[in-house]
C-alpha cells in the first residue's frame, strides 16, 4: 500500500514557510499622541496668543480658572469623606440609629445629611446598603436626597460662594430639607414594593476598607471632577459669549429664569460640593432661580438618573426623578419667596 509522504516543513511560519510573522499595526500611544500635540502647539503658537488675548477668551479664561480654583477644595474634601463614610460607617449603624416608624425615620434620615457629608457618588450605594439592611425606602430615600444638598461641605461652600447674600445658605438647607422629607413621605404613602429593586450586593464587595477608601475616592473624584470642568466650561461660556441680552431676557421672566438654571442643573450634572460657585457666577439671574438650581442639582442630574436607575431598577428612576424635579422646583421657589 503506497503512502503518501509528506515534504518536511522548514523553520519559520506554521505554514512551514520563511516569511516573517505578519506585523501587528502600531497603535497611537498616550505618550505619542501628547507629544504630537505639544509640537502641534509650538507650531500654533502665534495664532494660539492672538486667541488668547481677546477680550472674549481672557474674561473666558479668567471665570473657568476661578471657578475651579475656588471649588476644587471643597469637592476633594467631600469626596474623602463620604469616602470614609461609605466605607467605615456600617449600614447597621443607620438601621439602629433611625426609627422604626417611617413617618419619624424619613426626617430623622433627612437630618443625618446635616451631619454626614456625603456627595451624590456617594450617597446612591448609601442609600441603597439602607435598603438591602432592612431600612424603610422612604427613609433611605430621604437620606439620599438630603445627604449631598446640606451636609457641612456643601453648606460651607455656600457660604464661601455668596459672601454678599449669607441667606442663600439657610434657603438651600431649609428647601433641600424640605424636599428630602417630603419625597420620603410621599414615597412612603404612594410607593410600591415592586417599584423598587432592591441592590443584592455592597459597592465594594471583597475589598478590604484600605482598598474600598481609596477605590471609591479615585473613583468620586474623576467622576465628579469631570463634571466639575464642564460645569465651570459652561459657566465662562455663559459669561463670556453668551450675548447680554438673551441672559437679561431670561432672567427677568422669573418663571423663564428658575425653569432655566432647573434644567441646567440638570444637564451639567455638577457635584453639589462645588455647584454654589458655578451658580454665583450667574450674576444675571435672581438669588430664588440660582436657588433652584442649588436644590435641583443635588437631588437630580444626568449622572444621579444614571446610578439611580443602576442601582434601584430603571422603573423607579423614571418614577422618582420626574417627581423630584417638580417637587425641588417647588421647594425652591416657596423658600425663595419667603427668605430671599
Amino acid at each position: 500500500m503506497a503512502t503518501t509522504e509528506q515534504a518536511p516543513k522548514k523553520p519559520g511560519t506554521p505554514n512551514g514557510d520563511d516569511s516573517p510573522p505578519p506585523e501587528s499595526p502600531r497603535r497611537l500611544t498616550s505618550p505619542l499622541a501628547l507629544t504630537l500635540l505639544l509640537l502641534l502647539m509650538v507650531l500654533a503658537q502665534a495664532p494660539l496668543r492672538r486667541a488668547l488675548a481677546a477680550p472674549v477668551m481672557q474674561t473666558w479664561t479668567t471665570v473657568f480658572v476661578a471657578v475651579m480654583i475656588q471649588a476644587l477644595p471643597f469637592l476633594v474634601l467631600g469626596v474623602l469623606l463620604s469616602a470614609a463614610i461609605a466605607v467605615y460607617v456600617p449600614p447597621s449603624f443607620f438601621a439602629r440609629a433611625l426609627p422604626r416608624r417611617p413617618a419619624l425615620a424619613v426626617p430623622v434620615a433627612g437630618l443625618a445629611g446635616a451631619v454626614l457629608p456625603g456627595c451624590e457618588c456617594a450617597s446612591v450605594p448609601v442609600a441603597g446598603a439602607l435598603v438591602r439592611r432592612g431600612v424603610t425606602p422612604a427613609a433611605a430615600l430621604a437620606f439620599l436626597l438630603s445627604a449631598p444638598a446640606i451636609n457641612p461641605i456643601v453648606l460651607t461652600a455656600t457660604a464661601v460662594a455668596f459672601p454678599r447674600d449669607p441667606e442663600m445658605v439657610l434657603a438651600r438647607f431649609v428647601a433641600s430639607l424640605l424636599v428630602a422629607c417630603v419625597m420620603g413621605w410621599l414615597w412612603h404613602r404612594l410607593g410600591r414594593a415592586d417599584w423598587m429593586r432592591p441592590p443584592t450586593h455592597a459597592r465594594h464587595e471583597g475589598q478590604s476598607r484600605g482598598e474600598a477608601f481609596w477605590a471609591s475616592t479615585r473613583h468620586d473624584v474623576m467622576h465628579a471632577g469631570g463634571f466639575l470642568v464642564v460645569g465651570a466650561m459652561a459657566a465662562a461660556t455663559l459669561k463670556a459669549v453668551a450675548p447680554e441680552h438673551w441672559l437679561r431676557t431670561a432672567a427677568d421672566n422669573p418663571a423663564v429664569a428658575v425653569l432655566s438654571l432647573a434644567v441646567l442643573a440638570v444637564v451639567l450634572s455638577i457635584c453639589s460640593e462645588a455647584d454654589a460657585f458655578v451658580a454665583a457666577s450667574l450674576t444675571q439671574f435672581s438669588l430664588t432661580a440660582r436657588l433652584a438650581f442649588l436644590v435641583v442639582g443635588p437631588m437630580i442630574d444626568l449622572k444621579l438618573f444614571a446610578m439611580q436607575a443602576g442601582t434601584f431598577g430603571r422603573g423607579f428612576a423614571l418614577r422618582f426623578a420626574p417627581a423630584t424635579f417638580v417637587l425641588a422646583i417647588t421647594g425652591a421657589v416657596l423658600t425663595g419667596a419667603v427668605l430671599l
